[in-house]
Parts: C-alpha cells; structure tokens; sequence
C-alpha cells in the first residue's frame, strides 16, 4: 500500500509486503504471518495496548461495529485485505485478529498455471465449463485458494458477461465491467438494518445475472442458492470442505437449515440436479495450492448423487481423465 493504515512501522510493513499473504495476531509477542502457504512466528512485538490501537485503527476504515454485544467483525480494509476481529471476552484477555490479503493484482487462470495450482490443460477444461454456464462449486480449506480460483474463473468469461456477486465481505476482484459486487451488513445498535446473504441472493435475482456467485455458503443462504440454480439460472459459490465428494455431502445438509420443513430428499435431487462441477483446492506440504481433483455430480436412475472424476492430482502426478 502507498498509504500506511496503521500507525505501528513494523504492523505497517507486513501489510506493505507483498510476499506476505496473512497476518494474525494472537497476542503480546504472538503475532505470526504466511508466505507460500507457511505460516511463521515474526519478531514483531506489542503489548496489549498497542493491541488494541492497533485494533481501532483498522476498524475505522470499516464502518462496521465491535464491541461487547457484538464481538466479531468482518470487514474489507482499504487495499482490499480481510480483517477478521474478535474481542473479550469471548477471546482469553487479547483481541485476535486475522489479515487476509488479496493483492492487488486481478486473478487469472495464466498466472495460476504458473504458479503450478494447474497445468495449461486443467485451465482449457476449467475454461470450457465456465463458457458452458456450468454451475461450479469450489471446495477447500480456509486458506486453500478458493476465492482466487472463482475469480480467475470468472475473469475467463467475455466481458459481456453480466455478474453479481454476494459476499459477507468484498473480496472478489474482477476485471468486467458489467459486475455489481453486493456485500451483507450487520444488525446496528438499534437491532435493525441487517442484510443477510439469503436476502442478498433474492435480491441480485432482480439484477438480470448471468452469473451468480456466491462467495461462501456456510449456512441457510445454500437453500436460497439451490432454488436459484434450479430457476435455470448459472452460478459459483465456494464451500469449506475436505475433499470435493465432502462437498456436495455438505451441500445438501445446508439447506436444512432453512427451516423444518426442508425435506433432505428434495435438497440431495435438487443438488444432484444443479450442480455440474466440483473444484477441490488442497494445499501441500509446502505451501503450495494445488487443484487436487475435479469432479462431474450428475443424478442417478435411482435419483442418487453420482461422481465422474474429472481429474485427479495426487502425490504431484496429474491423471486427467478420458473425459477432458
């Protein structure tokens, strides 16, 4: 960044690094970053004071709120790195805070292949299905890469492409111009004006999308991305998992959050019927992201989820299947 958002040199220098891609910080003298994957503990070190000034100076670039009645926060800091923040007492006597930082570059699936995520020919095939309007589900770890792979996809598609995003924090970045990005909002101090993800994705159905894109489904938002889909309308959205077939497991026991009369019959059809494609993104013992697997979901005669392995990357030998 050309402008230092926090007063503390030190702080300040690990959000200028580009080599740096997160920082947290657990407490006094505990304050780690990640470089390729691998985290290590810096010399970097604050008092519980400068903590929590260090805090404050972040948050005002957020507009968003922390305090005892609501002691987490997700924000975009102003080079487009993610704070995540949570205070005591839910924290032991410190503030954690996390920094994800995105770059400032636009992510695209070329220089991904350079960073060895994928070979040039998993990028044909990824850019293919995404021509095709598949419907992607990108699965991962918290720091695999998920994010960046949806952006790098997108930003195959033609410039004419009309995409809506939904995010609980932008952090997206897209090199179109018909995009409109859509963030949520929390509940203010006087328990109104909350804007939840499942309102999100009701309301960018009005915004004429040929792509919705879910940043992450966690929770009952993925019941409202099924119906989506299921309108015939095209779509990505990411999802904590360990490996792709965990994701769609995951997938349909989500929407049962939605309410008690969610039938998980209906929710496993509706899975097997929208979605095309599973991603799975694993990081190595390196460091190193790498797309381990692609997997087509289709539906069965017996209206069961079926697999075809589309491709697989284990132990650094790439298999890609007949199919591609």
């Amino acid at each position: 960044m050309n402008t230092a958002i926090v007063s503390n040199k030190a702080i300040q220098a690990l959000i200028s690094d580009e080599t740096v891609e997160e920082i947290w910080i657990n407490g006094p003298g505990k304050i780690f970053i990640a470089r390729n994957g691998v985290s290590e503990l810096t010399s970097c070190n604050l008092d519980s004071i400068e903590i929590t000034v260090l805090l404050e100076q972040l948050l005002r670039y957020t507009g968003r709120r922390l305090d005892l009645s609501h002691p987490f926060v997700d924000a975009t800091l102003p080079d487009g790195s993610r704070l995540h923040a949570v205070i005591p007492d839910i924290t032991n006597k410190n503030p954690a805070i996390n920094i994800r930082k995105f770059g400032n570059q636009t992510p695209n699936l070329e220089t991904l292949v350079k960073k060895e995520m994928f070979s040039i020919k998993v990028s044909e095939k990824l850019k293919e299905i995404a021509g095709d309007a598949k419907n992607i589900l990108v699965s991962g770890t918290t720091g695999a890469g998920k994010t960046t792979l949806v952006a790098a996809i997108l930003n195959s598609l033609p410039s004419k492409t009309r995409i809506i995003t939904c995010e609980e924090v932008f952090e997206l970045k897209l090199n179109t111009s018909d995009w409109v990005s859509l963030q949520t909002r929390e509940i203010n101090l006087e328990a109104t004006g909350e804007i939840t993800l499942r309102k999100l994705i009701r309301e960018a159905l009005r915004m004429r999308p040929e792509r919705l894109v879910l940043g992450e489904v966690r929770q009952a938002e993925a019941l409202d991305l099924l119906i989506a889909l299921n309108s015939g309308m095209s779509g990505m959205a990411t999802i904590h998992a360990n490996s792709a077939r965990e994701a769609v497991s995951k997938l349909t026991l989500l929407p049962l959050l939605g309410g008690p009369n969610i039938q998980a019959d209906f929710i496993k059809q509706t899975v097997a019927q929208v979605i095309d494609y599973v991603i799975h993104i694993e990081i190595d013992s390196l460091g190193k992201r790498v797309v381990s697997e692609i997997i087509k979901v289709g539906k069965s005669k017996s209206n069961e989820i079926e697999f075809e392995e589309i491709y697989i990357n284990k132990l650094k030998i790439n298999v890609l299947a007949a199919a591609v």
